[in-house]
């Protein structure tokens, strides 16, 4: 299913039109604070009046069929109101990683969970080096009897790792990676929340030490799922940067227009309009990138995978970019606590290094061009 154009802009009204009476800064600053990292009743609101949860999950499993183009539109407006929300790791991470497996017997067993709200769930992959290479993994997995299996090892900045009911766990086993889920209350897994730059993206380290688990798809098939997983997820967090970058600008262009100094707003100094004219070519370009990777996704294109690349590359640079200047044009409050450029820049600098950082996402753009 595929939204035209008017669809597109009533779904984005919606969905800041929700945002704004639920995510203000007042309730981000003190969601930063609390455990879990969000708020359960916003999040069966955001399930029940507008059943996000359920925007890109197929129709067969209880979702609504929508594509990448909708959830484009969706992380856009939540990257700009800086939600604390299980939605980025449940429906982008784990409900991708079920589909791109082709097991239908996991996926109709979690997905009609997820699609209503009443499951969250997470992708557990890197370990304490960060990356997300199936190659690097060293959590391993052995066979138990009666096709179960054991996990050892453990797991290192997991999103909302310490609150999903569903662990979806790549680990190694004689055939190579492999997929298994993993549930919330099995017996040997430890959950800890972690300290990192961003504190409105909740992540946790995972220890499993003989935990249950059950393989999702074929054995050996992780390294598979997980390209598949990665590039849909690129795509995902870069709409999520395009939309914190445009914010970052709009905060900007209505600072310089607002605040005076020597009788005049600070937006009529060149050095001031300079920074919001390069802010808007960086803002732009990562939009036109975004937005194109995902009409490539959902039509299908061959030249997908390159086009995720891109926009990774493109919307990565640009937030951090637009949510330094961000701090810049605001001057000396830009740099306080209580202002929230602070918060756009930590979200910025910590989606950027999320699937591994500006080195492994460019050496990822070379080999999906075949260099």
């Amino acid at each position: 299913m595929t939204a035209d154009e008017n669809e597109l802009r009533e779904l984005r009204a919606s969905v800041r039109e929700f945002l704004e009476a639920k995510s203000p800064e007042e309730a981000v600053r003190k969601l930063m604070e609390s455990e879990p990292r969000f708020d359960p009743a916003v999040w069966a609101q955001a399930a029940g009046q507008l059943r996000l949860p359920g925007l890109v999950i197929p129709e067969e499993y209880g979702g609504d069929g929508f594509g990448p183009v909708e959830l484009g539109v969706v992380l856009e407006e939540m990257g700009r109101a800086l939600l604390c929300a299980p939605f980025f790791a449940t429906v982008v991470l784990a409900a991708q990683a079920l589909l791109a497996s082709g097991d239908s017997e996991a996926c109709a067993r979690h997905l009609p969970g997820i699609a209503s709200g009443r499951t969250t769930a997470t992708l557990a992959v890197a370990e304490d080096s960060g990356s997300w290479d199936p190659a690097l993994i060293s959590a391993r997995a052995v066979p138990d009897g009666d096709g179960a299996w054991r996990l050892s090892g453990r797991k290192s900045f997991v999103i909302d790792g310490t609150t999903a009911d569903l662990l979806l766990v790549v680990a190694r086993t004689v055939a190579g990676p492999s997929l298994f889920a993993v549930d919330r209350q099995a017996t040997g897994l430890e959950t800890e929340p972690m300290e990192t730059l961003d504190a409105t993206r909740a992540m946790a380290r995972l220890t499993f030490d003989g935990v249950p688990a059950t393989l999702v798809g074929p054995d050996g098939a992780g390294g598979r799922v997980m390209a598949k997983v990665l590039d849909i997820a690129t795509v995902a967090l870069a709409a999520e940067q395009a939309g914190g970058a445009r914010r970052c600008l709009e905060t900007s262009a209505e600072y310089a227009r607002t605040r005076h100094q020597f009788g005049r707003p600070i937006g009529s100094f060149q050095a001031v309009k300079h920074k919001c004219a390069d802010m808007l070519v960086q803002v732009e370009l990562a939009e036109a990138a975004s937005r194109e990777a995902a009409r490539s996704a959902a039509e299908g294109a061959p030249d997908f995978p390159v086009a995720a690349a891109v926009a990774h590359a493109c919307c990565s640079r640009a937030y951090v970019f637009a949510a330094m200047e961000n701090i810049q044009v605001h001057g000396g409050i830009g740099f306080t606590w209580e202002h929230p450029a602070h918060l756009y820049f930590r979200r910025a600098k910590s989606s950027q290094l999320l699937f591994g950082g500006p080195a492994v996402y460019h050496e990822r753009l070379l080999d999906r061009l075949g260099i």
